[in-house]
């Protein structure tokens, strides 16, 4: 599943492609043909994202869409391809068009019912309206391990399985310690290095967790291959050699999904 810095850079994208312009929208696949009729001619008033939550304002109109596990956006230049009957949305103008198939979510949705979409989630880093300290006080009351309350949408919302593991590992923070035994300094370290991770994420359009101290270049070691592209510390690294001391990173499933780690450099009770 695409994690936030995916999403914000999506919106991103559509703003600089068909904001205040007007645009033609259609369904190919059909599931979304009502609504693409009824939107089709309008102008891109605004986009946004709110951790995995893409919203595209058309008029006066808001359309919702979460990605999930399968799905997948193309942006290109016209002239657009012939769609194929897998594209749930298409976006176009005279210059681009965009092209969304299988999403879990794409539907046309009113203010109050994208608010509520918000309230439920937790703070964004990437969002300049995003209270790091409700997150917190979330995590401070809990007993939950810190590695599946930084999965959880509704404590902070954007973050997936790479950034949990990195950020983590970048903090010397065992996963299994519970969100109550963090200190508060501990927690607006993570907090602030998510922020400066998920913006390099946005720029780049991939996920780099290294320093630079840490590089393959710096460290004179092979570049990693991998289709998730991005230098990283343990994620998806299970066996392999730790960059800084040559343990081998483990693995293990919480909360459904492979956590990944160093003992040594995230020893139990390291908080």
């Amino acid at each position: 599943m695409p994690e936030g810095h995916t999403i914000h850079r999506l919106a991103q994208d559509h703003a600089e492609r068909f904001a205040g312009r007007k645009t033609q929208v259609s369904s190919p696949q059909g599931k979304f043909s009502d609504a693409a009729e009824l939107l089709t001619g309008q102008e891109l008033i605004g986009t946004e994202a709110h951790g995995k939550h893409l919203f595209l304002q058309l008029g006066a109109s808001w359309i919702h869409i979460h990605l999930g596990l399968f799905g997948k956006y193309t942006l290109g230049e016209t002239p657009a391809p012939p769609p194929t009957d897998t594209v749930r949305l298409r976006l176009r103008n005279d210059t681009y068009y965009s092209d969304l198939r299988g999403p879990t979510t794409c539907a046309l949705i009113t203010d109050p019912e994208k608010q509520a979409i918000h309230d439920r989630l937790g703070p964004d880093p990437l969002r300049p309206d995003a209270d790091p300290a409700r997150a917190y006080a979330r995590i401070s009351r809990s007993r939950t391990t810190i590695a599946a309350l930084l999965m959880d949408q509704k404590v902070i919302a954007g973050v997936g399985n790479v950034y949990r593991a990195e950020v983590l590992f970048r903090h010397g923070i065992d996963p299994y310690t519970p969100g109550k035994n963090l200190t508060q300094a501990q927690l607006a370290a993570i907090w602030d290095d998510l922020v400066a991770l998920m913006r390099e994420g946005v720029r780049h359009n991939r996920i780099d967790t290294v320093r630079p101290e840490h590089t393959p270049e710096a460290m004179s070691r092979p570049p990693r291959v991998d289709d998730h592209g991005g230098e990283v510390y343990v994620y998806r690294r299970a066996l392999q050699p730790c960059h800084l001391c040559g343990t081998g990173i483990r693995t293990a499933e919480l909360a459904a999904r492979n956590l990944f780690w160093c003992p040594a450099c995230q020893p139990p009770g390291a908080y």
